[in-house]
């Protein structure tokens, strides 16, 4: 046991050094064609230990428009997959702007821009059907899945203020039992409610934000500045 935590102890002080390392890299040359391999190992460690580091990943597409003799389509498409893994930020769109046409003609990522396609439309039935027959893609990095109902989650809570079960579960691929638990969970983190309906059936309350209830958005054209008051003021007097 004791070896055990000294083995872990020291894979994460490896981690540390290898991310302080690479922005130690980033921060010196990050045109420098030396670090290429470094940004490509800080990768993987970003895939294994499920940690993002968008900075990292469009400047080692950089260094590949450089130098496309030494582009590795595997660490690429595993830049993808991440960046997918970060919307609704529009990181997918910034990574693809670095990458060769003829390297995006290629099966996977074609089907990745697909993905990503069906993601920013909210076609999420689309999403997970295309997202089954491409397993041996997405499989190689953890946490894509999770990453991807988050997501639709989000789109779902900026658009209902109460969403049916059943476009729930269509949107993260998710029913029976499992999906029970999904939202037994949101509804304690989250502050969903459950509300049964007779011709509905069950709806799922989501969270109140500015967007699914436009009242609780504040408007700064409503808002009078102070000074404006101030300048009244004496004037009313």
């Amino acid at each position: 046991m004791g070896r055990e935590m000294s083995n872990t102890a020291s894979n994460q002080k490896q981690q540390s050094e290898l991310s302080y390392t690479v922005e130690q890299l980033l921060a010196v040359n990050p045109y420098n064609p030396d670090i290429l391999p470094d940004l490509e190992n800080y990768v993987n460690e970003q895939v294994s230990s499920q940690t993002y580091s968008l900075d990292a990943n469009l400047c080692l597409l950089r260094l590949y428009q450089f130098e496309p003799e030494r582009m590795s389509t595997q660490i690429v498409a595993r830049i993808l997959i991440k960046a997918l893994m970060a919307m609704p930020a529009p990181d997918f769109s910034l990574c693809l702007f670095l990458i060769p046409e003829r390297v995006q003609m290629e099966e996977q990522f074609k089907t990745l821009i697909v993905l990503s396609h069906y993601l920013e439309t909210a076609r999420f039935r689309q999403f997970w059907d295309e997202a089954a027959k491409s397993r041996h893609i997405l499989e190689v990095v953890p946490g894509f899945e999770q990453a991807t109902q988050a997501y639709a989650v989000h789109v779902l809570s900026l658009t209902y203020q109460k969403v049916p079960r059943s476009i729930l579960a269509e949107a993260i691929n998710i029913e029976g039992v499992s999906l029970d638990k999904f939202m037994e969970h949101h509804v304690a983190n989250s502050g969903w409610a459950i509300e049964k309906h007779q011709t509905k059936g069950q709806l799922v309350i989501l969270a109140c934000n500015e967007f699914n209830h436009p009242e609780l958005k504040k408007s700064s054209a409503d808002a009078i500045p102070l000074e404006h008051i101030t300048r009244i003021l004496p004037i009313i007097g």
